[in-house]
């Protein structure tokens, strides 16, 4: 193959003297597109007609379709080998979802034309049945391998354990795993079972080497870290392709992670997330089936590709009965309200202050002094300017109802050290505040990170009591256990259906326009 072919060459050597190639493998790859149909602004958002204008828009599947079309015819022509990848997470994070469900990942999925795509926990966000629904429609295998679907009626029988793939006369197997904790991040059901995915892996490439195929893919949706952890673990496999922790693998840009990041003799990519970049990896295997290079670089799908046209106008298509609410205008902001993954998730965020500012201001009259917003709640950033009503749903896109309840101070401390129990697995739990103040210490064993926990009590701050009952609100999802708050599923005076926390959260900013962006310390970490 051409190097021309790739943005960059980071060339890795993996064993010597192998002068030969005897097979080599492209493999173009997204993960965690959440819905961006359209094009994204640089916070993740839909993109605005002045930015598409300016050239300042990025992806959308327009340009998904543009770029591994070309790549991929280029690789045919040249009589090479090309499979494309999904590693998971098609559903939520626009109105395309909200509106169309999995119907549009589906259309655009089978017009690009996918060769597997892994369960991703947001295929799960309308239980069972949103996948089931989704796989009835879409012509590209979805692969799982540790997931138990044997007691569901719905899914039984339409999720691959793996795959293999008949490539340029050679077998390429994919093995595939979904994060465990998607019983807590989205709302997989009782008759969904979860595996070890490391045992699961492990046991599903044994079976696949032991039909012969010697070229195994993990296509995997558990973040990062457990892909390291994986590429180091289980045996045989040749290269992890790798989703939802949406980080961005790169020997150009600023990252933590080269592409690939090498595991011993395991190369390990992802490509960030929000339809912004196509991966492409280039495998060289041996005679003998051994890995024996791995280079690429993941490709920025800026301004400057073009967008498939026939998709361009099937998208506006569906936006249009979108437009009306997505451009209603909500206020004006001072400066970007950051709700960045890298933020939220983490420490103390505008986003989050704005969001349990808006929750707590909309039943405070009821008895209520706590909010908790889950950082994995908030799904963008907002820009400066005109804020719309679109710009609010890309940032809280799940329809969450605002949900009050009651418990201890015992338990609310709980829930905070849940919130801080995966710092360093960029967890969605991490709990944004209003009406309390807490600090936190990474460093410390969990159970025992969170101190220093003050309620407003009137006008003051008092230490948090534990044996004291507390009136809370939050969303929906998060009440009912989700993101690890099993603490507050049986709490007390619960009333899950208020309203869609989007339209709280674009009351507030109407309510206090011109609004201006703020962090006040609540959140301290040492």
């Amino acid at each position: 193959m051409s190097a021309k072919i790739l943005t960059s060459v980071a060339a890795l050597a993996l064993s010597a003297g192998a002068a030969q190639a005897e097979f080599t493998l492209n493999i173009l790859h997204i993960n965690d597109l959440h819905s961006r149909i359209e094009s994204v602004n640089k916070y993740d958002s839909t993109c605005s007609a002045e930015d598409d204008a300016a050239g300042e828009c990025f992806g959308g599947v327009a340009r998904v379709a543009t770029k591994i079309n070309e790549l991929r015819d280029k690789i045919t022509a040249e009589g090479g080998n090309v499979i494309v990848l999904d590693a998971g997470d098609q559903f939520q994070g626009s109105l395309f979802y909200s509106t169309y469900k999995g119907k549009a990942a589906a259309e655009f999925m089978n017009t690009i034309g996918f060769d597997a795509m892994a369960v991703g926990n947001h295929e799960f966000d309308d239980g069972p049945t949103g996948l089931s629904d989704f796989i009835d429609i879409v012509d590209v295998p979805v692969v799982s391998g540790n997931l138990d679907l044997s007691q569901s009626n719905l899914l039984k029988g339409k999720v691959e354990d793996s795959l293999v793939l008949e490539v340029g006369g050679e077998k390429i197997g994919i093995v595939s795993a979904l994060a465990t904790d998607t019983v807590e991040t989205a709302s997989p059901g009782p008759n969904v079972i979860f595996q070890d995915e490391i045992d699961a892996l492990t046991a599903d490439t044994e079976a696949l080497e032991a039909d012969g195929v010697n070229k195994i893919i993990a296509l995997t949706h558990v973040g990062v870290t457990k892909d390291l952890k994986i590429a180091e673990m289980v045996p045989g496999l040749d290269i992890v392709v790798g989703g939802h922790s949406h980080t961005l693998f790169s020997n150009e840009e600023d990252s933590k992670y080269k592409y690939p990041t090498m595991v011993g003799e395991v190369p390990v990519v992802q490509a960030y997330a929000y339809s912004k970049y196509v991966g492409h990896i280039v495998l060289t295997f041996d005679d003998d089936g051994t890995l024996i290079s791995a280079e690429g670089e993941p490709v920025l799908l800026d301004a400057s590709v073009t967008p498939n046209e026939a998709i361009t106008a099937r998208v506006a298509e569906m936006a249009g009965p979108l437009d009306e609410l997505r451009k209603k205008v909500v206020a004006e902001v001072s400066d970007v309200i950051d709700g960045s993954r890298d933020a939220c998730r983490a420490v103390e965020c505008t986003m989050g202050n704005l969001v349990a500012d808006a929750m707590l201001e909309r039943v405070k009259d009821q008895g209520i002094q706590i909010a908790i917003a889950n950082g994995g709640g908030l799904r963008a950033s907002i820009a400066a300017g005109t804020v719309t009503m679109g710009d609010v749903l890309t940032v809280l896109p799940f329809q969450n109802t605002l949900s009050t309840f009651e418990v201890d101070g015992a338990t609310v401390l709980e829930a905070l050290e849940n919130g801080v129990s995966q710092l360093e697995d960029g967890a969605g739990r991490f709990a944004q505040v209003a009406g309390l103040k807490y600090t936190f210490d990474a460093s410390a064993e969990p159970g025992s990170r969170v101190s220093d926990v003050m309620v407003m009590e009137g006008d003051e701050w008092v230490p948090i009591d534990e044996a004291k009952t507390y009136g809370l609100v939050s969303n929906n999802y998060v009440r009912n256990g989700g993101d690890g708050y099993s603490m507050f599923v049986d709490a007390e005076n619960a009333y899950d259906f208020g309203p869609d926390l989007a339209d709280v959260t674009a009351d507030f900013l109407a309510e206090n326009a011109p609004y201006t962006p703020y962090t006040d310390g609540r959140i301290t970490a040492k």
